[in-house]
Order: structure tokens, then sequence, then C-alpha cells
């Protein structure tokens, strides 16, 4: 992991709060399984941490929950970024120990830029846990990196294995936020001209968009429909993410390209077209 594409060089997703329909047993997923430590917890919130001073995710029980209904905008994953590939070796490990719960929803994938392991919580919230390779390996071509879609080598990176998995390493980040839209072009001209990434490398029907020369930090996509339903607030998903900015220069510049643009930016929040919530802050 390369912190210069986070912390104060680059705008980054910083925290990401979903709903769940059963605040406990969220609970033990990801402190249990996953490894996050509990910072804070009420009745019908906890927030988990990496390193125990920031949390990284928060979980909401809103009052009559319900499920999500499929084929919404909102949350398609949301990226845990290991600081290594032995980090990751050791979560894989830890992942197929667990049994026919996780092992039978697993995916992965080598991305050239990243190896990556796929799974869902108990409430069906996308989850990647991954680790970069170096950015001095990836292949630019112009403003465009080179990423795929490749089958992962399980078996060599389990032979970097060091270490039983007993909690996410202190370093773990959020690393990227993949997020259903329902326009792609209405969606772009969010995140770029108004937000300020930069489109980094595109495909049918998706969208990948950076700052400051990471693979990324945004996806965005159409595959659940360009009328795809915004969901309603108590559905269990996405319920909003942070996106940090280095300064609070560059912040108020981004509200005043939203507004430009027609958005409504209350008190640092604003939704995108798709209706995925945001707070917009600074490191």
């Amino acid at each position: 992991m390369e912190n210069k594409f986070f912390e104060t060089q680059a705008m980054h997703v910083s925290d990401i709060t979903m709903q769940v329909t059963d605040l406990q047993r969220s609970i033990a997923f990801y402190q249990d399984f996953l490894g996050f430590q509990v910072m804070e917890r009420t009745a019908h919130k906890a927030m988990f941490s990496a390193d125990g001073k920031k949390a990284l995710i928060t979980l909401e029980q809103p009052e009559n929950v319900v499920a999500k209904q499929r084929r919404t905008t909102g949350l398609y994953h949301v990226a845990i970024l290991l600081p290594s590939r032995i980090d990751l070796a050791n979560f894989l490990k830890h992942l197929l120990q667990a049994g026919r719960a996780y092992t039978l929803q697993l995916g992965a994938a080598d991305h050239l830029v990243s190896e990556a392991l796929y799974f869902s919580d108990p409430d069906g919230n996308g989850i990647e846990v991954a680790s970069d390779r170096l950015s001095s390996t990836w292949n630019w071509s112009g403003e465009f990196v080179q990423m795929s879609t490749d089958p992962l080598d399980a078996d060599g990176l389990l032979e970097s294995v060091t270490a039983d998995w007993n909690k996410m390493p202190e370093k773990t980040l959020i690393g990227h936020i993949h997020l259903h839209v329902n326009n792609l072009r209405e969606a772009k001209e969010f995140y770029i001209e108004g937000l300020g990434f930069q489109e980094v490398m595109a495909f049918s029907g998706a969208s990948f968009l950076s700052d400051r020369g990471y693979h990324h930090h945004v996806a965005i996509n159409t595959w659940n429909g360009t009328d795809a339903p915004i969901p309603d607030s108590n559905e269990t998903g996405l319920h909003v993410f942070t996106i940090a900015y280095p300064t609070k220069e560059e912040t108020e510049k981004a509200k005043q390209r939203l507004e430009a643009l027609g958005y409504s930016v209350n008190e640092d929040m604003v939704k995108d077209p798709a209706g995925n919530q945001i707070v917009l802050s600074f490191n």
C-alpha cells in the first residue's frame, strides 16, 4: 500500500456507513470474522476501526429496517485495502478455513494493479479485500491505466502466508468504493466535473475514477440498469460515505463546482444523481 494515494496527498474515500438488519449479527461478522476493532457502540450503531483511532466502517440499524430490494442504485462493493500481499495471503487462508458459508460465495481476481477477494456481509453488502501491487508496475497509456479481471493465482498467494489471521492490520484503509448508478453520463459529470476525480479506465457501462494517479478511488456502473430505482432510506445497504480532500480549500472548491452544476450541498453533504449520499471533508 502506498499512502501517497490516500491521507494528505490525494482525495479519497475515508470511511463508509452501511445499514443492516441485525446489528449484533453484523458485529460478529465485522469484529470476530473480519477482525476490526469496535471503537464505539450503541443499541443501533457500531463503529469499526483497524487502528483503534479512525473509524473506517460504521454500521447502523435503522428503525423499521427492511432488506434492500434488488437492482437498485447504491453499493456494489467497498474495498478494504490491506497494507501488503502477505496480509492478503493470511486473510485468504482465514477465509478458506471459515468453511462453507463464505467459500461458496468467494470470488477472486487479479486486476494487474491489485489482487482481490470478493464476498458479502450478512446483509448482502459487497465486500472486497485487496492488496495493491506497487504503482511502479502499473501500465499506463496516456491517462488510462491497464486493469483486467484475470484469475487469481490463489495457490501462489497462499505460498506467502506467514501467520494466522486474528485482526485487521493497523494500516488498513478504504481503498475504493464501487457504486451502482442509473445514468453514467450524469454520474461522470458529478464525480469528474463536480468532485474533481479523473477517469482512468472505462468499459461497458462502467467508469473508474481516481485522483493523482491511483488506479481508482471510486468506480461507477449501470449494471443494475439505467432505470434502477433509488432505495428507500430504511433499506439495508449504503447510507453514506466520506470523500476526504487534502485541504479545506480543495473541499470548498468542490462544493462550488457542484453548486454550479445544480447540486445542493447542505452542511458538507451532497447526493449524486443516483441518490448516493456523500460527506465532503478534508484531512
